[in-house]
């Protein structure tokens, strides 16, 4: 006689499963009187029905777990409420007196004079104090800076040494209240592994946008310049930023973005700190810098240009850069073609004072020195013609020229050049954040956006000077300075 339960496989399928559950209750509910079992088929039934009984106490228990896991209730969120006395509105160019803050976890829920404060929240009082939107440096070279002799940096250290010391920086620049960096150009993807660590949270630092290397062309200030044949790179050949052609710069670009580049960065022009003879001489030609705009376009990336000579800054605009780097040597046409076509002014206006104070005693070539000469004042005086032409105003300060951690050095120097206060904190804010393509994010002290935030005693629109000493930082909504 076969046994009611059907030959069941190794391995029980769901089926089968229901068919165990089910063909008892058959059983038992039918005419006795249909089935005549001995006594051994008796034995197997009861066998099988224990079986049964004990694979529907397990799926009763897997079900109540599955149950009880859900059914935890999710941590409940952190909520700060920060008692602002001034807050500037970055992005109506007002300040509100009196105002709340209302953060939840990292985002802002509620900023107003009449917020009521939730019972249990964490109350950060700054009723005294100025508060305004963590800053943005949209031009810095994040992974080292210039404070050892030029020769011995050249040649002495290596990528290694950036990167042991990049976190110390990184950490510096945040406590200045820049809570937001755009690093455009360092070796080895040490800005990158920066980048990752610092949103890991793994170390502090700045939110990041990085560009990794610098594209030029070959003998550019992108190149080593000014040494001999025999010196070269230990790298991997494709391991550097140096390319030439349209089809190079377009693979170059493909590269960077391969390795995590957030922005791409092209030298347009000759520069500074190298030792090619010009200072602002072009160093692609237009059909280059339009291939490494279309590509960085084609990604979804935005690519800004080093830029000091008039020529070399159309040729970039003309190719369709976001920004203008260091933008030194515009005439009225290149203002013009910014102002038509939107691009963004990141000028570096503060750190001519530390080179000629400081790079002589650095080592630095004479050569280096007199372009400086060429270059400080004509970028000001260009800065501000921009600036009254209504150019936008980017706030990038090449900070790793100077020392990490002065950034906000460069707020005097714009208002001393042509912007009123709020214009130039509106520039390291809600300006900066619309180049980087992050205005929904940060910027302003507004609803949904991170909390990144900054505060000073005393009031920035009567003494700029002040955010060279900011107080209070918090970023992502966790205090990381207060001295108030």
């Amino acid at each position: 006689m076969q046994t009611l339960f059907p030959k069941r496989k190794k391995n029980l399928t769901k089926t089968n499963a229901v068919c165990l559950l089910l063909q008892p209750a058959i059983y038992l509910t039918s005419d006795p009187r249909a089935f005549k079992l001995k006594s051994c088929h008796f034995a197997k039934f009861k066998f099988e029905v224990l079986k049964v009984r004990k694979l529907f106490s397990l799926i009763l228990l897997a079900a109540t777990f599955a149950v009880s896991v859900i059914a935890v209730p999710a941590q409940s969120a952190k909520v700060t409420a920060i008692k602002a006395g001034r807050l500037i509105d970055t992005e109506k160019g007002v300040v509100l007196e009196n105002q709340i803050i209302l953060v939840e976890n990292n985002i802002i829920k509620a900023v107003g004079a009449n917020v009521a404060i939730p019972a249990g929240a964490t109350v950060i009082d700054l009723s005294k104090a100025t508060v305004m939107p963590g800053f943005i440096d949209t031009h810095v070279h994040q992974t080292g800076q210039t404070e050892g002799n030029y020769y011995d940096t050249l040649f002495r250290e290596s990528f290694v040494d950036v990167a042991v010391t990049a976190h110390i920086y990184a950490k510096r620049t945040l406590e200045a209240g820049f809570t937001t960096v755009r690093d455009v150009g360092s070796e080895g993807f040490v800005a990158l592994a920066l980048k990752n660590a610092i949103n890991a949270g793994k170390i502090p630092g700045p939110r990041m946008q990085v560009a990794n290397y610098y594209i030029g062309s070959t003998g550019s200030h992108g190149d080593i310049v000014g040494f001999s044949p025999w010196l070269s790179s230990r790298m991997p050949e494709e391991m550097s930023g140096v390319a030439d052609g349209v089809d190079g710069v377009r693979k170059k670009v493909r590269y960077m973005i391969k390795f995590g580049a957030d922005v791409i960065k092209f030298g347009a022009s000759a520069g500074v700190l190298t030792e090619e003879a010009s200072v602002g001489a072009p160093q692609f030609t237009q059909e280059e810098m339009n291939a490494i705009v279309d590509e960085a376009r084609m990604h979804g990336i935005k690519a800004c240009a080093h830029s000091h000579g008039t020529e070399a800054i159309k040729m970039a605009i003309r190719a369709g850069v976001a920004s203008v780097e260091h933008g030194s040597f515009i005439d009225d046409e290149g203002i013009r073609m910014m102002k038509e076509r939107g691009t963004f002014l990141s000028a570096d206006i503060y750190n001519d004072d530390y080179i000629m104070s400081e790079f002589a005693r650095l080592g630095f070539p004479q050569k280096i020195l007199d372009k400086e000469k060429l270059v400080g004042r004509t970028q000001r005086e260009n800065f501000k013609k921009c600036v009254l032409s209504g150019v936008k105003i980017a706030y990038g300060t090449d900070a790793g020229v100077y020392p990490h951690g002065w950034n906000g050095k460069q707020f005097a120097k714009q208002v001393e050049w042509g912007q009123t206060p709020m214009q130039a904190i509106q520039s390291a804010t809600i300006v900066s954040a619309d180049l980087l393509g992050w205005k929904d994010q940060i910027g302003s002290i507004a609803v949904g956006k991170f909390a990144d935030i900054v505060a000073v005693e005393g009031d920035p629109l009567k003494r700029i000077s002040i955010l060279e000493n900011v107080q209070f930082v918090m970023k992502d909504g966790a205090v990381v300075k207060k001295t108030l």
